[in-house]
């Protein structure tokens, strides 16, 4: 396990107004090409200016969170919408997630295959419903009421995630077979990315808001773990686990689903802040900590109500970039 890599900023001149990130695993330098480098800089920027411009135009933080992870989930360079990884059965079932910090209002939807963009379907749910998550065949439909985008199962498919499928499969064949080979990552193929093949459950893309009302939101997005079976779901459309709001801090977390619902590592974030007084830095290194030390590995972004910023993970890397209030960004990939 890595150790831990905590980024904690706080303008002088600005406070940070939103945080975002595009998953977290074994992302090294040696792995990436300068190409492939650049396609990530540049989308984590696409994605930040999409939502500044939301919330620089008087837009609420929920608006900015859909606009920042709809640019994310539109790219195959993410585990998320367009980018979403195989199952078992190979289909895609993806989970979203949204929370808003002023009322404690939310929204999720888990197992879907048709929404184009799950996270639009995770607003919906929280802005026009009475419930907080609906799921498989039952959430589409409602989504597909209210003019959210539904789109046919080949708009999915990739040719470089069905070979990361066949490439997991394959690896855990070994390993059943008790032969003691692991499998290896050849990395001039370099339209694969990396960490994906070495840890299949990465690759959750989230954004936190703060708007000028003071309201925090936090979403969250994924394909979820690839090979997975049995319709299993991880921590990203649970609330509490994956993300969480208050008047306090927003929080979206990345990593082994399993751990982050275990350790209820959103709300646990948010709550040692209230309870205890603790800063956001604090905060969410605390609960890091406490993930290593079960085995968890992954990351999450904090934001709080005073435009600090927070991106511990304990893995070799994380995508995940700030923007501040006056427009100075900050975009970093790998760990420091």
């Amino acid at each position: 396990m890595s150790t831990i890599t905590s980024t904690f900023a706080q303008s002088d001149s600005s406070k940070i107004i939103l945080v975002i990130h595009g998953g977290a695993g074994t992302i090294l330098k040696k792995n990436m090409t300068p190409e492939k480098e650049k396609a990530y800089h540049d989308k984590l920027e696409e994605a930040l200016l999409a939502g500044y411009n939301q919330l620089k135009s008087g837009k609420t933080s929920t608006e900015a969170v859909k606009a920042a992870i709809n640019i994310m989930e539109d790219s195959p360079l993410f585990n998320a919408g367009k980018g979403a990884v195989y199952t078992n059965k190979e289909t895609q079932e993806m989970d979203a997630s949204i929370m808003r910090g002023s009322d404690k209002n939310a929204g999720a939807v888990a197992g879907v295959s048709t929404i184009k963009n799950p996270i639009d379907a995770a607003i919906a749910v929280m802005e026009k419903s009475e419930h907080v998550l609906l799921t498989g065949a039952g959430a589409e439909e409602f989504a597909a009421s209210q003019g959210v985008e539904i789109v046919d199962t080949s708009y999915f498919r990739s040719d470089v995630r069905h070979k990361q499928l066949k490439r997991v499969q394959e690896k855990e064949k070994m390993v059943l077979d008790h032969d003691g080979d692991q499998g290896s990552v050849d990395s001039s193929e370099d339209e694969f990315n990396i960490d994906y093949i070495e840890d299949k459950k990465f690759g959750t893309v989230g954004a936190v808001a703060l708007d000028n009302q003071g309201t925090i939101a936090a979403g969250t997005s994924t394909g979820g773990m690839t090979n997975k079976r049995y319709n299993r779901v991880g921590d990203s459309p649970i609330i509490g686990a994956g993300t969480y709001a208050n008047d306090f801090a927003g929080i979206s977390c990345t990593g082994h689903g399993e751990f982050f619902m275990r350790n209820v590592v959103a709300y646990d974030v948010c709550a040692l802040m209230e309870y205890k007084g603790l800063t956001l830095e604090e905060a969410t290194a605390e609960v890091i900590r406490k993930q290593t030390e079960i085995g968890g590995s992954g990351g999450l972004i904090g934001l709080d109500k005073n435009g600090n910023v927070a991106m511990p993970f304990n893995t070799a890397g994380m995508y995940r970039a700030y923007i501040t209030e006056n427009g100075t960004m900050f975009i970093g990939i790998y760990g420091q």
